[in-house]
């Protein structure tokens, strides 16, 4: 294994894409927001946490990354929503300069290697070791990393932890490497180029995901209704979307407390992310098998 050259080794200014992938739930959004430097991309411990294609932009003196957090690919699960995010996935892998693939130390399961067989041939990869330092069996890294070889062939493999940003720098480096030398595609201050719009909808989903059980997060969804911005203030109308009458009830909770939770918490990291007031109003809808309706998901912004 490789922690990469030191960027100082880099002789001109380096730019492109770099796709993120890797099976639900193993770091890739913690791993983006880590190497932005900002919260970008939601987190939650439960799968499926990541829908959309979120673009983080890093820049530095010897290089712009311009990273793409995709959805965890799906093995399982075949609805509208899923294959839609599936694409998404391949697109990214296509479509980018390098291909960054973001494996868990303690084991590679059969998830992992369906995301690997994925790399375009060609295209270089760098495979990411996360949560090393969780590692049960220090020998469990080399074992990851000889598996994964024997699918497809690594530019470099780096052991990280996204949670401490432990190798963070060595990663990196051996982005760049593989990267074009150019022009940078975006502002040294750009961090992404996604609206306020769709950041607070992600931010709600968010609260959704981790204040509500298991089986809510999956069949429910977030429609902006209305953003209006006056001055610093932003007034923000959102719809909770759900698949089942049943699932309305819990999200409301007793009296209306789990509702008022999830738009506070939603409410409190807004107005961190924007650096300004928002006042925000939530409803919950039962809207059925919105997952499977192609018009639905093109509305949603799933292509």
């Amino acid at each position: 294994m490789s922690d990469g050259p030191e960027p100082a080794s880099l002789p001109t200014l380096r730019t492109g894409t770099i796709a993120i992938a890797g099976r639900p739930n193993v770091g890739k959004s913690t791993l983006l927001n880590r190497l932005v430097g900002a919260k970008l991309s939601i987190t939650s411990r439960k799968a499926q946490t990541t829908r959309h294609r979120i673009l983080g932009v890093r820049t530095d003196e010897h290089a712009q990354y311009v990273f793409l957090d995709t959805p965890g690919f799906q093995t399982r699960h075949r609805s509208g929503l899923n294959k839609a995010m599936n694409r998404a996935v391949t697109d990214a892998l296509a479509s980018a300069d390098v291909a960054l693939v973001v494996v868990d130390g303690n084991g590679l399961r059969a998830e992992d290697e369906a995301v690997i067989a994925l790399l375009p041939q060609g295209h270089p990869a760098v495979l990411a070791i996360n949560k090393s330092d969780q590692a049960k069996n220090p020998n469990n890294l080399l074992i990851v990393a000889e598996r994964a070889s024997k699918i497809a062939q690594f530019a470099a493999i780096v052991p990280v932890s996204a949670k401490t940003g432990k190798n963070e720098d060595g990663l990196l480096a051996a982005l760049a490497e593989h990267l074009p030398e150019g022009v940078p595609m975006y502002e040294a201050d750009t961090l992404t180029d996604r609206p306020e719009r769709f950041l607070a909808a992600e931010l709600i989903r968010e609260k959704v995901f981790r204040l509500s059980g298991e089986e809510i997060p999956y069949g429910s969804e977030v429609m902006i209704d209305k953003f209006e911005l006056e001055g610093s203030l932003r007034r923000i109308y959102a719809t909770i979307l759900v698949d089942r009458p049943g699932h309305k009830a819990i999200l409301v909770g007793a009296g209306g407390e789990k509702m008022k939770r999830i738009g506070t918490e939603a409410r409190q990291d807004m107005e961190q992310m924007f650096g300004g007031k928002v006042y925000l109003e939530l409803w919950v809808k039962v809207k059925g098998g919105w997952a499977d309706s192609a018009a639905m998901l093109r509305s949603l912004g799933y292509q």
